[in-house]
Parts: structure tokens; C-alpha cells; sequence
């Protein structure tokens, strides 16, 4: 797997790539907390690019298999969203792709929030290093939980 900045405002084959990847990674997370009321699920091409993320692709030969999006300040990194394609789900993708903004990160506080009932999400952040800070409840009956990780990149498995 080879990790491969993304630059989806400049390219409009990638952002039709990345939105593929996207719908399909965030159906999974739909079906998972039963709602279909995930914003990235329903993001077309020029909202993605008004988004203005730092893009990062995992690669397997010339296919995009993950990509992970996040905003940077000097004393934080929010993770915007994390995707991987279904087919590679527990392959190690997502968590190449976390602990590549948590290296970028360095020393900086790192947030991120997911549905609360996304097991395999809420389980890879807190094996990262990230703590649940706590709860919120975006739109009636939609739940997310936030993390933070407070910057030590974990090592990668051996």
C-alpha cells in the first residue's frame, strides 16, 4: 500500500474518484447506526471542494482503496473523515491513514468524531490512542461520539 496526497480541488477525476470512494465507505457507516443522515453520504463534487481538506489516498497497484481528510491549525488537526473501501475494511488501511495525520500532527491535540454506533470506527480510534471526549447529538436521534488523542503517534503493528 502505498500513502499518496489527493488534491480534489485541482483535479476533476479525482473528485469524482474520491466521491465514489466516499458513498461507498459511508453506506457502510449508514447501515452500521441504522441512518442515512451521514453529511459525507450526501456531499456532491463542488460541496467536497468547498470543503478545503487536506487530502491524504491509500493505494493498492493504482487503486484508491482509503483516503482521510482533515483541517489543521498550529495547535490542532481535526480529522474531517476517515473512508476506506469496503473491500479493504480490516486490512490496515484506516489506521495507516490515521497514523500518517497523527505523525503530521506531532505534539498537536488531534480530534475526530464518528457515529456511537460504529464499532469498527469507535474501536480503531481508541487502539490508536485517541479518548472518548465525549458525546453529541447533531440531528434528533443521530449520535456521534468525539475523540482526541493528545499527540503520541502509536507504532505500527509488527
Amino acid at each position: 500500500m502505498e500513502l499518496r496526497r489527493l488534491s480534489p480541488a485541482e483535479d476533476d477525476r479525482v473528485v469524482e474518484v474520491v466521491l465514489r470512494l466516499q458513498r461507498a465507505a459511508y453506506a457502510v457507516e449508514a447501515q452500521l447506526l441504522a441512518d442515512d443522515r451521514i453529511p459525507p453520504l450526501h456531499e456532491d463534487a463542488a460541496a467536497l471542494v468547498r470543503a478545503e481538506l487536506r487530502w491524504l489516498g491509500a493505494f493498492r497497484a493504482d487503486e484508491l482503496v482509503g483516503a482521510v481528510a482533515w483541517r489543521e491549525t498550529d495547535d490542532e488537526v481535526d480529522l474531517d473523515r476517515l473512508m476506506v473501501a469496503p473491500r479493504a475494511h480490516r486490512t490496515g488501511v484506516g489506521a495507516a491513514l490515521v497514523r500518517a495525520v497523527l505523525a503530521r500532527a506531532g505534539t498537536r491535540r488531534t480530534i475526530v468524531a464518528t457515529g456511537r454506533d460504529n464499532v469498527p470506527a469507535t474501536t480503531l480510534y481508541q487502539r490508536l490512542g485517541f479518548d472518548r471526549s465525549g458525546e453529541a447529538e447533531p440531528v434528533p436521534g443521530l449520535w456521534v461520539t468525539h475523540f482526541v488523542h493528545h499527540g503520541q503517534v502509536p507504532a505500527p503493528p509488527r
